[in-house]
């Protein structure tokens, strides 16, 4: 008998070391989740002043408190001074997947790829991504998103327009793995089409209606696109139009199109279309760097051999775009003047537009081809914005806040505020005051976690 209760005292004394060592273990590990953040510089997003020297307290991957009267015992300890912290950028026009090397083709659409870029952005500080029409079952039958979504593995979170609609032998462009999109030749075809976007959760719905400067002979009908727009709606859906002409801006708000995916660079948006915009809250993306992506490799721009620049390339496209050939063939192409009117165009249009009180994002087309390289351009796009007139507080805040509303994220994206996620980026110098301030990246942050 005494054997037998000193064989349990012994199991009875284990039994509490083990308790202990667990809590101590959970104690920790609840600690490592949780920062305060002191004597940082905070851009939160909603467009403010910068507010000097003060604290952020996180806990469990949340923003719990801001201010200097913040006291935790249990709580790593940050200091930061000489830093600046802003929301990690929020991409609502992006392009995931099929670019690998200098080749944009289905083959490249696999889930080590998609991974691999979604890093990339991470590592820039871009933690959400619209991917804007051009996935590919892969991506919904892997169950990447939802894993995405739930922060189980690394890079940016990963949204999804699924498959866009476009129209056959014209826009978008096949030779850019655009098999998968939907091309119906007549209306009793889209019911069905819009049911299988439901299925899968696409988050929008991405209708191309351009002809690529007169590449294309035809573009998508009005007829298409208004039943496009009409089902999608009946679904709950919203519709993201790609559009370069004001003509088509004009019949698409007509039609009750949400979204506008690029800048209208044909000409100058007139003060009633946008007075139609605005009673509408349609949304607007520009994509600046899309357009200046498209003749300004021939100009070598000063950032051409820049390491922030450098390194969000895929292999062999530094070689690609620093070539005579390629640069000469750029200048010499029938629609390089073309290019460089409509890039002056869009920045104009960005600037009525902003003024006019509608809704911008960003977006920057991003991944769609070799020359538009993922997280620098989110960060060029920055940069373009205050070219066109925007202060840098702005253009943070429509790369942050507004990107968020536009993706219906915003309940816990966006900003640094009180019970939102802890999605942000320590800057090594203050952006208010230059916006290329952007990319002097110290660390990056996803929920609460240092991941750069």
């Amino acid at each position: 008998m005494s054997f037998i209760k000193k064989i349990s005292g012994i199991l009875a004394v284990s039994s509490i070391l083990f308790s202990c060592n667990q809590n101590k273990k959970e104690n920790a590990d609840s600690q490592s989740n949780n920062l305060l953040l002191e004597n940082v510089t905070l851009l939160d997003g909603n467009g403010g002043s910068p507010i000097a020297n003060t604290k952020v307290l996180i806990i469990n991957g949340k923003i719990a408190k801001i201010g200097n009267d913040i006291s935790n015992d249990d709580t790593k300890k940050i200091d930061l001074k000489g830093k600046t912290i802003i929301p990690a950028l929020i991409s609502a026009h992006s392009h995931v997947g099929t670019l690998k090397g200098t080749t944009t083709v289905p083959e490249n659409y696999t889930e080590e790829n998609i991974l691999s870029q979604l890093k990339k952005y991470q590592d820039y500080g871009v933690l959400n991504v619209m991917s804007m029409g051009t996935d590919r079952p892969l991506l919904f039958e892997s169950g990447l998103r939802e894993k995405s979504a739930r922060g189980e593995i690394d890079g940016a979170r990963i949204h999804s327009a699924g498959y866009g609609f476009g129209v056959v032998n014209a826009a978008p462009p096949l030779d850019f793995a655009m098999d998968k999109v939907f091309r119906p030749k007549s209306v009793n075809e889209i019911p069905a089409q819009i049911d299988s976007l439901k299925k899968i959760n696409a988050e929008l719905v991405k209708i191309w209606v351009d002809d690529f400067n007169g590449k294309f002979k035809k573009k998508i009908s009005p007829e298409i696109y208004k039943a496009i727009i009409t089902e999608a709606h009946r679904k709950n859906l919203r519709v993201a139009a790609h559009v370069y002409y004001l003509s088509d801006l004009k019949q698409l708000i007509a039609a009750g199109v949400d979204v506008i995916g690029h800048s209208v660079r044909s000409e100058v948006i007139d003060d009633a279309t946008l007075a139609q915009m605005k009673v509408k809250n349609i949304i607007y993306i520009p994509t600046l760097s899309l357009d200046e992506y498209a003749y300004v490799y021939a100009k070598k721009p000063e950032w051409i051999n820049n390491e922030f620049f450098k390194k969000s390339l895929e292999p062999g496209v530094y070689e690609m775009i620093t070539s005579e050939k390629y640069q000469n063939g750029i200048k010499n192409a029938p629609n390089y003047a073309l290019n460089m009117k409509a890039f002056e165009i869009a920045k104009q249009n960005l600037k009525k537009v902003y003024d006019s009180g509608i809704l911008v994002a960003m977006g920057t087309d991003s991944g769609a081809m070799p020359l538009r390289a993922q997280g620098f351009s989110e960060h060029l796009e920055l940069q373009l914005m205050t070219e066109s007139g925007l202060t840098p507080l702005q253009a943070i805040t429509v790369a942050t806040k507004n990107s968020a509303k536009a993706l219906k994220i915003d309940k816990d994206f966006g900003t640094i505020e009180v019970g939102k996620t802890a999605d942000f980026i320590v800057l090594d110098a203050n952006p208010a005051e230059n916006i290329k301030n952007t990319q002097k990246i110290f660390s990056v942050y996803k929920a609460g976690k240092k991941v750069k």
